[in-house]
């Protein structure tokens, strides 16, 4: 396998459609949680929600709660929601029934506060004394006495609860979590967002040209007024400078090192490079971007891609990058692919001598990070889930726009960009693994066989 820079024929941008999580869905969801909690020897289960980290509860209520925190407390025969004042109205659209309860103290500073009882003392009506109880926050810790929400949260529950401890593993864990692996409806739906994210890096791509500034790519970058998954990176030169880390009015020159990034639900794609034609264009220290970094580092996408199947084990995929890119030399120091959802990083059965299984259902991204002292920033950041026979055909029954987009996704790589994914991978948008490291030209870089 030899990585060349070619001319490459560009992507089509994406045309994604929303598809709405069905109520099978939701039931199967709900279902998945309260068997794991039921397995753990729950008695209730509190998931913590704020605007930042609400992907769990939100996996069960369909929604968050914008600007303030809450609390979903799930017991063996009811649902409560703990909300402020501007969100306990939310009960109404949750898809997942909850009795509402009003706690203004999660209510925004200074908005009349209703009432002065105690969260303990809600606690205590909820019927939570003397049991045991798993908090879900977002992060997993192997001790789980350790715990990432609100610390007067955390002091009321221990006044109320027998026993606490961080349940977060029921939904992310990457090696049983319930929300690991989708079904075709969620696979279809997280695809809107992914599609979407390629279509904003392909259209900022294409307008890359001198006297263009960060603002006006990181508009062509954000699509149909959906919140991001990160924040959006347009960033020319020198990175976050005076502490800013949005796109500003700088302009973009000929020479200057490029990043382009945006997320939404489902995936997100990235790119570094160069706002340049070819090497020449390049700063002397950065002569050699493209033979030593960008292309061994190209090199390890499409090992990544060409190489990831369900049955493998995370430490088997680890070991295949470390072997094409040693983190030795290329000081990548972060998982290399981690799954991701409704967030941008779920978590990571990825990781050096993990035998967390790769399974039917899963959206991952092919997310590595070298960092090579003298050389500007490289990425071809993008997403794929992985569908057996079985999943695939679910999905071009009850999808079939959606699934000839990955059909004809997959042989984009396979043809154009001389990849061999497997028919296991169904790539998440147009743009995946399309990777220009001088973005003012036209050519790409693509893999080229001995055996052709």
């Amino acid at each position: 396998m030899k990585i060349i820079w070619k001319e490459v024929e560009e992507p089509e941008c994406d045309c994604p459609k929303q598809v709405v999580l069905s109520e099978d869905t939701m039931r199967e969801r709900k279902e998945k949680v309260i068997s794991q909690m039921d397995e753990a020897g729950y008695d209730y289960l509190v998931v913590y929600c704020d605007l930042e980290h609400g992907a769990n509860f939100e996996y069960l209520t369909g929604f968050v709660t914008r600007f303030e925190e809450a609390l979903l407390i799930i017991g063996k025969d009811k649902t409560y929601l703990i909300a402020g004042n501007e969100n306990v109205n939310k009960a109404e659209i949750s898809r997942m029934p909850v009795e509402p309860i009003l706690y203004p103290e999660f209510s925004l500073p200074n908005q009349p506060l209703k009432g002065k009882e105690k969260l303990e003392d809600i606690f205590g009506k909820i019927g939570i004394q003397d049991k045991r109880v798993g908090v879900a926050g977002w992060k997993l810790f192997e001790d789980v006495s350790l715990f990432d929400v609100p610390c007067w949260i955390v002091e009321s529950l221990r006044q109320t609860a027998g026993r606490l401890e961080n349940a977060t593993e029921i939904f992310i864990s990457p090696e049983t979590g319930a929300r690991i692996t989708n079904n075709a409806n969620e696979i279809a739906h997280y695809e809107y967002g992914a599609a979407l994210a390629s279509s904003g890096i392909l259209k900022a791509m294409k307008s890359v040209r001198e006297g263009i500034s960060e603002t006006e790519l990181g508009t062509l970058l954000n699509g149909h007024g959906q919140r991001g998954s990160v924040v959006t990176i347009a960033a020319a030169g020198k990175r976050f400078e005076h502490a800013v880390i949005y796109p500003t009015e700088k302009i973009v020159k000929k020479g200057d090192a490029l990043s382009l990034t945006v997320g939404y639900k489902g995936g997100l794609q990235s790119r570094a490079g160069f706002a340049a034609e070819s090497g020449l264009d390049l700063p002397e220290r950065q002569k050699g971007y493209l033979e030593e970094l960008a292309i061994p580092y190209f090199k390890a996408v499409v090992t990544w891609l060409e190489n990831i199947r369900t049955g493998m084990s995370g430490g088997m995929l680890y070991s295949m990058i470390e072997e094409v890119l040693p983190a030795g030399k290329f000081c990548w120091s972060l998982n290399p692919g981690h799954l991701c959802a409704d967030e941008e990083w779920l978590a990571s059965p990825v990781y050096k001598e993990s035998e967390a299984v790769l399974k039917s259902g899963m959206i991952l991204q092919f997310d590595i990070i070298p960092s090579v002292e003298g050389y500007a920033g490289v990425s071809c950041e993008g997403g794929i889930a992985l569908a057996d026979a079985g999943l695939q055909e679910k999905i071009k029954h009850s999808y079939p726009e959606k699934y000839e987009a990955f059909m004809k996704r997959r042989e984009y790589m396979r043809k154009i960009l001389g990849i061999r994914v497997s028919d296991e991978i169904l790539p998440m948008g147009n743009a995946d693994a399309y990777y220009k490291p001088f973005m003012l030209s036209t050519k790409a870089l693509a893999v080229e066989r001995a055996d052709i």
